[in-house]
């Protein structure tokens, strides 16, 4: 029974979530990232829509979109 819960939790453990893919303004000043690449928060982007990992966009210190709560 101890060996059956080790490897089952090895096995949920061994498995990790696939990074999410998020748009954010190419422009220095962004402060938001948004998951979708018409999100109407973009649409006063004057750079280029770049796509990067929610990780990275975490990372960056920007947060969610208030249009995508």
């Amino acid at each position: 029974m101890k060996y059956t819960l080790l490897l089952f939790f090895v096995f949920l453990t061994s498995f990790s979530p696939p990074d999410t893919s998020v748009y954010i303004c190419g422009s220095s000043g962004s402060k938001k990232y948004h998951y979708k690449e018409h999100c109407r928060g973009l649409s006063s982007c004057r750079q280029e829509v770049v796509k990067t990992s929610l990780k990275q966009a975490q990372g960056y210190g920007l947060t969610l979109c208030g249009w995508e709560d």
